[in-house]
């Protein structure tokens, strides 16, 4: 799958990037109550300071789609680590709201905008299209194995300083320099090239990426696919409520907590996002088919939560209940990119494809936040967390739907549809020659 140890360690640049360029909002699913004290904030206000966040990235996801096929990775992932980890550093140090409001909107410049498409896009272009589960899974399950190591960093220093929001502060501090590592060790490591079929022609080169980027808008799978993540997203945004759940419904130690996000977040990403595209390809007809299971699976645990919180359940019941709440939305997670690179669309155009994805699967971001929180906080206590879960299992079932229908499509000869407008628009624009691949660029940049 991954075609030499070069192209290995660009994939491992890649995956260290991803997570440590998230290392704030990788803290929200297991220490959360800790960050509101950290902060001086409120549930509502943290809604608030992640829609912020969302808003802008969707934003810049748009405006910046058509840089990440007209630039390369070296370009667009290590001057964003570099100030993303500035920013980081400055996150640990106020609990002014408005300066925290600033501040979200800077991580959301650096950390999201042309950063994080560039990120996928460089993934999916790793490995051919037959592989793309696998290596989606792959990223998700090393993300999770260094969220692991942070949030186990993170409770460490929090634990031996008295449970101190000290130990939080440092360990920002800390994410925020290997940040800047990683950003300079980035520079060094990924191709300086595009995979453009065009060459020393900056105004042609323009012309072939907005073509490629008209004829994605035309394909309805893409439009499909987004609609499926947006309600895994949709899901994942509860998660970081579960650890409040278990705080204010069953008064569990604050420790305790800590340790049980730690265990369904990156837990579930190395125990679950990891095979996922293996299990998916194995047993669930592919990454579509791998969605649609993850769909009924949380649309019955959410069912559950809510007879559990109306009716009364043991501690260790719910505890179990989330995590496998939490363990099906990490497997979906591993796979709501992966179709696109099974529709055929050629590697040169993956990145804006990405960028056009990434708006319509983090859509939830700029609004889910806040809508929990505002359900929570409006209805203290069993109501609210009930109403929570209902909802979340009738975005499981819209998923489901949506999920199914691409499935029918893509059996349909999505790809073959797709290479017959990729050669009209070659033919228009007078270009020839093979498709250009990633890991044939990185292969000779190591000779």
């Amino acid at each position: 799958m991954l075609s030499s140890r070069a192209v290995l360690m660009n994939f491992l640049v890649l995956v260290l990037c991803s997570q440590f360029a998230f290392s704030v909002l990788a803290m929200k699913g297991a220490l959360l109550p800790q960050m509101l004290e950290l902060w001086n904030i409120s549930k509502t206000q943290f809604g608030i300071l992640m829609s912020i966040y969302g808003v802008v990235h969707n934003i810049l996801y748009v405006a910046l789609a058509w840089v990440q096929d007209r630039f390369s990775s070296r370009v667009l992932i290590p001057l964003n680590m570099v100030m993303g980890g500035l920013t980081t550093f400055f996150l640990g140090q106020t609990t002014d709201f408005a300066t925290l409001c600033f501040l979200f909107v800077m991580l959301a410049l650096w950390c999201e905008g042309a950063f994080w498409p560039a990120v996928l896009s460089a993934v999916r272009k790793t490995t051919d299209d037959t592989n793309q589960g696998k290596i989606f899974g792959l990223l998700e399950g090393g993300r999770g194995g260094v969220e692991l190591l942070q949030n186990g960093v993170t409770v460490g220093l929090y634990v031996f300083m008295g449970y101190s929001i000290l130990g939080l502060q440092l360990a920002f501090m800390l994410n925020a320099v290997v940040m800047v590592v990683l950003g300079v060790v980035a520079w060094f490591m990924l191709p300086a090239q595009t995979l453009l079929k065009t060459t020393n022609n900056p105004s042609l080169a323009n012309q072939e990426v907005l073509a490629g980027m008209r004829l994605i808008l035309r394909v309805p799978e893409v439009w499909l696919a987004g609609a499926a993540g947006f309600c895994v997203y949709f899901v994942y945004t509860a998660m970081p409520y579960f650890v409040t759940y278990l705080g204010e419904m069953y008064a569990l130690p604050a420790l305790a907590i800590s340790l049980f996000g730690i265990a369904s977040t990156s837990g579930g990403r190395i125990a679950v996002a990891l095979p996922s595209g293996y299990l998916a390809e194995r047993f669930l007809g592919g990454a579509v088919g791998g969605l649609g299971a993850g769909f009924v699976l949380t649309s019955t645990l959410a069912i559950l939560m809510v007879l559990f919180t109306l009716g009364g359940a043991s501690s260790w019941v719910v505890m179990i209940c989330l995590m496998a709440f939490a363990f099906a939305i990490f497997f979906m997670r591993a796979l709501y990119f992966a179709p696109y690179g099974e529709m055929g669309l050629p590697q040169r155009f993956s990145g804006s494809a990405i960028a056009l994805a990434s708006f319509i699967v983090y859509l939830p971001s700029s609004f889910a936040y806040l809508l929990w929180a505002l359900i929570l906080d409006g209805s203290p206590g069993g109501g609210g967390y009930a109403l929570m879960f209902f909802a979340l299992s009738i975005v499981s079932i819209v998923g489901l739907l949506f999920a199914r229908t691409l499935r029918r499509r893509m059996r349909s000869g999505t790809s073959s549809r797709v290479a017959d407008r990729v050669a009209e628009l070659d033919a228009g624009l007078g270009l020839g020659g093979a498709e250009k691949k990633l890991s044939d660029q990185i292969n000779r940049g190591r000779r």
